[in-house]
């Protein structure tokens, strides 16, 4: 798909660019691409031309309507998206940053309204943005942020010392796969779930030990560790399923909100990334650990815009090794 220049639309017309979002809630035929005003660096914000959207999980959220009381403070279109890497061609005044127009750089967003990443142009607060890996292209590089802070913000609460053992549930998705590596990478032991098909996946990723994934998940992990792990990710969003594999006293990251049940002194985390909003130090750190290797950035397929309901399909059909990409 040829690229558009930022702040016209397939028409040719200033002030106006284009996005993917949704006017009604609904399923995946809810996307469609819409128009949207042209935005402008404020001070303290760089704009960037974005080439590259992952679709996320959270994304279908506000597709579907299940965070619709908060969307509906802003009109319509809702635009999702929380990871995308682009171009920086704008920048405000007494923006704290070292980035130049024309770098090519990797954001976090938190959608409010038409503000998500499925759009041409973006305006964020400079301390959002970092550069993008070297060597990587746009695709690759969307697939980082939110993912990747996420994983880092589980194994930070989660407070592990190195040596110890952390369990991964759904270590051959996104956030599994990099709480594996950011684990490995902090000297931790780790302990992760597969299928038979992903069983190679997740050892190339440095998992110490693979069991078999399943509701069965915490008696497999005590096969293995039958003192309990130290700790648990759950990226598989297992809940209490799971929870019988963390020994007295440990402790358990969600990433879906769930409080946990109490038991055992286990201590339960509500991983939630908008805790690592403005953190460019961490997304810098998540880029320089890509470019020493630490770090693989997977990509299962790329869509162009008006293609964004069949990588929503997609996604939610399961399976997914990698992100899907909307190339804008």
């Amino acid at each position: 798909m040829a690229l558009r220049d930022v702040g016209r639309d397939t028409q040719g017309k200033r002030g106006v660019m284009q996005g993917v979002g949704v006017i009604e809630f609904g399923g995946p035929e809810a996307l469609q691409v819409v128009d949207l005003p042209e935005v402008h660096a404020a001070p303290g914000e760089v704009r960037i031309r974005v080439h590259a959207a992952a679709v996320n999980p959270t994304d279908t959220f506000v597709r579907n309507g299940a965070r619709a009381e908060a969307l509906r403070k802003n009109p319509p279109p809702y635009i999702p998206g929380m990871d995308l890497a682009g171009v920086i061609d704008e920048i405000g005044a007494d923006a704290a940053t070292d980035l130049a127009v024309g770098d090519a750089v990797m954001a976090m967003v938190l959608p409010t309204g038409s503000h998500g990443a499925y759009r041409e142009s973006i305006v964020l607060a400079a301390d959002s943005v970092v550069r993008a890996p070297a060597g990587s292209t746009h695709v690759e590089a969307a697939t980082l942020p939110m993912n990747g802070l996420t994983a880092r913000l589980s194994l930070d609460e989660l407070a592990l010392q190195p040596g110890q053992t952390v369990a991964v549930t759904g270590a051959a998705g996104c956030y599994g796969g990099y709480v594996v590596q950011l684990a490995k990478a902090d000297g931790l032991r780790v302990i992760a779930d597969a299928s038979s098909a992903d069983e190679q996946l997740v050892r190339d990723l440095g998992a110490d030990l693979v069991v078999p994934r399943g509701d069965d998940i915490a008696a497999q992990i005590r096969n293995v560790a039958p003192d309990g792990v130290d700790a648990l990710a759950d990226g598989a969003v297992q809940n209490e399923l799971a929870v019988g594999a963390v020994r007295d006293g440990g402790a358990f990251a969600s990433v879906r909100a769930w409080r946990g049940t109490g038991e055992r002194g286990i201590v339960f985390h509500r991983t939630l990334v908008r805790d690592y909003d403005h953190r460019a130090d961490l997304l810098d750190q998540l880029r320089q650990q890509t470019e020493d290797g630490l770090i693989t950035l997977r990509v299962a397929a790329t869509y162009a815009p008006e293609q964004a309901a069949e990588a929503h399909r997609r996604l939610e059909a399961g399976g997914t090794r990698g992100r899907c990409v909307i190339v804008l």
